[in-house]
């Protein structure tokens, strides 16, 4: 779970990407962050060399420009990689990443839902279950899919604090509670 600090940075940078003026799409400003995120997680060097406070801003400022150049990463990203540089906040890069998508899905009207199956769905059953994710609950979804093979058979899906179970052994556990129920005549 991301820290205050990380949700603070997160807002700033999707009131800069939203702003009235943004060049940058939401969706290519989520993108390229994965992309910066991503960079410095599989290089171990890179990662030990940028939380070293015995190098300088500068040098790590400009290996990071130079990377993040290379990635074809907006300008508005790359300074914003700058100020995390400079606050000693780019060891959060991860916790910052995941609080942007989660701010910018709730500016652009989305919700997170994520979704547990038996088996992989194909993109129509997925684009399916989607949609009737949106009916359910009203609202533009986006669905994060895992296979869980404790499942006998189909969904499960967390929205929230919200467990919508559509699986076997759901329905199991349903009609078992309905049988021992005491009856009313």
């Amino acid at each position: 779970m991301a820290s205050a600090v990380s949700h603070r940075y997160a807002r700033a940078l999707v009131d800069i990407v939203m702003a009235s003026g943004s060049t940058l799409n939401p969706e290519d400003a989520a993108k390229q962050l994965r992309e910066v995120e991503a960079l410095v997680q599989e290089s171990p060097e890179l990662r030990t060399a940028l939380l070293t406070p015995a190098i300088q801003n500068s040098r790590k400022r400009a290996v990071m420009g130079k990377l993040v150049d290379e990635l074809g990463a907006a300008p508005m990203i790359k300074n914003f990689v700058y100020v995390i540089i400079d606050h000693r906040r780019i060891g959060e890069i991860g916790d910052i990443r995941e609080a942007f998508e989660e701010q910018l899905d709730d500016r652009l009207g989305f919700v997170r839902a994520e979704v547990s199956t038996a088996a992989p769905l194909n993109e129509q059953q997925g684009a399916g279950l989607e949609s009737e994710l949106a009916k359910l609950t009203g609202k533009r979804m986006r669905l994060s899919f895992d296979v869980d093979p404790d499942l006998l058979g189909g969904v499960v899906a967390r929205i929230g604090s919200t467990v919508y179970d559509g699986s076997v052994r759901g329905e199991l556990r349903q009609l078992g509670r309905k049988l021992t129920a005491p009856t009313i005549e």
